[in-house]
């Protein structure tokens, strides 16, 4: 788990923050990210920090309200699925806490209804896994009431149902077997897509 909300990137100093990045107008810059996907979460953690937040990685329902009590952050990025629970619990605890915070729900593939309710409960937004740096602070940064603007260059369909293969692999431990079943998949077809190259 990351230094609670430590400093921006060496990489990515303060003063590299694109001007007229809509960042600027905000004078507190926490994130909080919570996910068990460290993979994810890292790659994420990284991308956020070089757009200038200050960043602080949970990976549980349990991490994620310890980090809001002890500092809630201005900004949060949740995981709706969690190995302990429900990723609403630490949005409900986090606009308790600072109800002027913007958080955004990662929802997986068929949890789209469940979202809307969160965003109901008080999430900001909601966005689709795998969703991008780019499309995250988009969103984080959209004022109320409006969309973000979409990504310029969004991935494409293959490369999304590419990383949801990818993460169910992962998540079974690079079983081809269990995750072929539990993508109700053909073992070959399965073997083939891991083969080749992700797609664009």
């Amino acid at each position: 788990m990351m230094t609670q909300y430590g400093t921006l990137s060496p990489e990515a100093p303060a003063g590299t923050i694109p001007e007229g990045d809509a960042l600027l107008n905000h004078a507190d810059r926490s994130l909080l990210i919570v996910d068990d996907d460290k993979p994810f979460s890292t790659r994420l953690a990284r991308a956020m920090e070089a757009r200038g937040y200050r960043v602080h990685v949970a990976e549980s329902v349990a991490e994620g309200v310890s980090a809001v009590e002890a500092q809630p952050p201005a900004f949060a990025v949740i995981d709706m699925r969690l190995g302990d629970g429900n990723g609403l619990d630490v949005i409900a605890r986090l606009k308790e806490r600072r109800p002027e915070a913007r958080g955004v729900i990662l929802t997986g593939y068929g949890n789209i209804a469940t979202a809307v309710t969160a965003v109901k409960l008080g999430a900001f937004d909601y966005l689709a896994k795998p969703a991008d740096a780019d499309e995250i602070h988009g969103t984080l940064m959209a004022e109320p009431g409006e969309r973000a603007d979409p990504p310029e260059n969004p991935m494409s369909a293959d490369r999304v149902r590419w990383e949801h293969i990818q993460r169910v692999y992962e998540l079974c431990g690079r079983n081809v077997s269990e995750t072929a079943r539990r993508l109700n998949m053909h073992r070959r077809t399965l073997q083939r897509i891991l083969a080749k190259r992700a797609p664009r």
